[in-house]
């Protein structure tokens, strides 16, 4: 009877429609805001780029808030059965980039966040360059 279970389990699993990327934004937006991520933004990119649709930006306190943030932003999207992310600057922590295909989070330093102003690079109207 287990086995029976197991496997109405796994199709149940199987037959769940993928997230989409305003829910994944969210569920990153969330799990740094529990762990107290600074000045958090949501930055929707759809009609700017191709690589992504959402990027979720956060500053931490220190390298081991930051390293702690991503871990959070990790478990929350295991927990809903997004896993083989792509991961950037975990040793580092000066400034993590966490690639989940339609979503992109980044968990900056607060000095390095100024400095590269990816806000502000992607909040601009106009191209960098014109053709």
């Amino acid at each position: 009877m287990e086995s029976e279970e197991l496997v109405e389990a796994e199709e149940l699993i199987e037959a769940e429609e993928p997230l989409e990327a305003e829910d994944k934004a969210r569920i990153i937006q969330d799990a740094m805001d529990e762990l107290k991520g600074v000045d958090i933004r949501v930055l929707h990119v759809t009609e700017k780029t191709q690589l992504t649709d959402y990027m979720v930006v956060c500053s931490g306190t220190s390298n081991i808030h930051i390293r702690a943030i991503t871990d959070r932003i990790l478990e929350k999207m295991k927990d809903v059965g997004i896993k083989g992310v792509r991961r950037e600057g975990y040793k580092e922590a000066r400034w993590v980039l966490l690639d989940f295909g339609d979503v992109v989070a980044h968990v900056f330093d607060p000095e390095d966040r100024t400095f590269y102003a990816l806000e502000k690079f992607w909040e601009r109207e106009k191209p960098l360059v014109t053709a």
